[in-house]
């Protein structure tokens, strides 16, 4: 571990946030802002209606009589801790959402639920949300990747873990922390953070909560901050801080050096599954324009990626809808029968199919050594097909599409959003909420107009 400073972690991060709080992100995070919100809003829409997320309506429901703030998606209304549980469960619902590679996890799920029901509930400008995102992109991104890929080797969902502190640092600019209650709201954090990949071995619904769990603490945590407790200054580094606990000690704060907002570099997903192999699946699309019959020309598939990739997510066979999401073989198996990976192709009906069965069959996977090498800054992947004439097609993947060198242009990203939410509620309302969201600062009482449009009326 590198401190290269005499204050402590928390007093950084603190100030950073102070500093977005007090002086606003800019031009280009007010775009990289717009476009995170119109993925998230996406996924939260077509997420409303998942069982994962019905459960936890109907549990948060039963107990809590708050009505302050929006379900995206659902006429009801929650307490905003509540709101934001059950909004960060159907954003993730379909692992359809935004990430970030070098940070390993998902900051949209868990800053944006509990960014936007405390900002409805204490009626935070535009100015202020955008201010609260970017902060928590900021934060959740800086303690992952102090972590990260060290804390997936050891068990830890950063998504969960980081994403506790990424929702704290957006609800504490919301609620105006001063730089010494932000350190202490971060220091209440370390005592709520966690997550366990454990999911990995079975599929089962305990990833789809990890944001959920993050953004409903997030709240608590910057709350209680507010109102005077402390935490421990250390949280980070000290002997039974988060990196000791978490991750053997080897936490690296020469990250935290890293320039520029976080925000700015998030990745947006094409396919609905884990991104880990998504390098894999475009290069496996780009060869199957040259494969006249698939199930018919194809002996063989090779995919070469690193081993957090490949541990855990070699599976080829699924009894759910996660598990299968989880899988690469299947993943690669759809891109190659179907030509596309789709939330369809996930369901039990899809994999049902003998010709898939026989494609997914004859994936292999193994970690390459430079694929190793680039991880975690980049997702590449080197994809390899045994064609039956003899020949083999060979295709090297850097950046799956969507960051890096390939970046969703807003067209594909207002593209997801047309065709998964005009059908949730209306082209008319769709186009609202898009042409608000891109000019969201300058928009009075944005936030509002926003959940209007994409709450169902009582």
């Amino acid at each position: 571990m590198n401190i290269q400073s005499s204050r402590t972690v928390s007093d950084i991060i603190a100030a950073e946030v102070a500093a977005i709080a007090a002086g606003g992100p800019g031009d280009a995070s007010d775009h990289a802002f717009a476009r995170a919100c119109i993925d998230y809003v996406t996924c939260a829409l077509i997420g409303a209606r998942l069982p994962v997320t019905e459960a936890t309506l109907r549990h948060f429901a039963s107990t809590d009589g708050g009505r302050h703030s929006a379900l995206i998606g659902r006429a009801e209304r929650l307490s905003p801790a509540s709101a934001a549980f059950v909004n960060a469960t159907s954003a993730h619902g379909l692992d359809f959402d935004d990430g970030h590679t070098q940070a390993g996890g998902h900051p949209g799920a868990a800053v944006f639920p509990a960014t936007f029901a405390m900002a409805e509930h204490l009626g935070s400008s535009p100015d202020e949300v955008i201010r609260a995102v970017v902060a928590g992109y900021q934060v959740m991104v800086r303690v992952a990747r102090m972590m990260h890929p060290r804390s997936a080797r050891t068990g830890w969902h950063n998504t969960a873990v980081a994403g506790t502190f990424g929702a704290t640092a957006a609800v504490a600019v919301l609620q105006r922390l001063d730089a010494t209650r932000i350190a202490h709201a971060f220091g209440l954090a370390g005592s709520f953070a966690g997550g366990l990949l454990e999911f990995l071995a079975e599929g089962p619904d305990s990833k789809r909560i990890h944001p959920g769990m993050a953004a409903r603490d997030g709240i608590t945590c910057a709350g209680l901050a507010a109102e005077g407790l402390t935490g421990p200054s250390r949280v980070f580094e000290g002997r039974h801080g988060v990196f000791n606990a978490f991750i053997a000690g080897e936490g690296d704060t020469s990250t935290l050096e890293t320039p520029g907002m976080a925000i700015e570099s998030a990745y947006y997903k094409l396919y609905p599954c884990c991104r880990h192999y998504h390098a894999a699946i475009d290069g496996l699309l780009d060869l199957r324009a040259e494969i006249p019959d698939p199930l018919a020309d194809i002996r063989k598939i090779r995919l070469g990626l690193y081993g957090v990739a490949v541990r855990g997510h070699d599976h080829k066979q699924a009894d759910t809808l996660l598990s299968a999401q989880m899988s690469a073989p299947i993943a690669a198996g759809l891109a190659l029968v179907d030509g596309e990976v789709t939330v369809g192709g996930f369901q039990p009906d899809s994999l049902a199919r003998r010709p898939l069965d026989a494609m997914i069959d004859r994936v292999d996977m193994a970690v390459d050594e430079t694929c190793e090498a680039e991880y975690p800054g980049c997702r590449s992947a080197n994809v390899e097909i045994d064609l039956v004439d003899g020949r083999t097609l060979r295709q090297r993947v850097r950046d799956p599409k969507g960051e890096g060198s390939k970046p969703l242009p807003d067209a594909d990203l207002e593209a997801k959003f047309r065709a998964n939410c005009i059908p949730a509620i209306g082209e008319k309302p769709a186009e609202e909420a898009l042409r608000l969201i891109w000019n969201f600062r300058s928009t009075p009482a944005a936030l509002d107009r926003l959940l209007r449009l994409v709450v169902p009326a009582a």
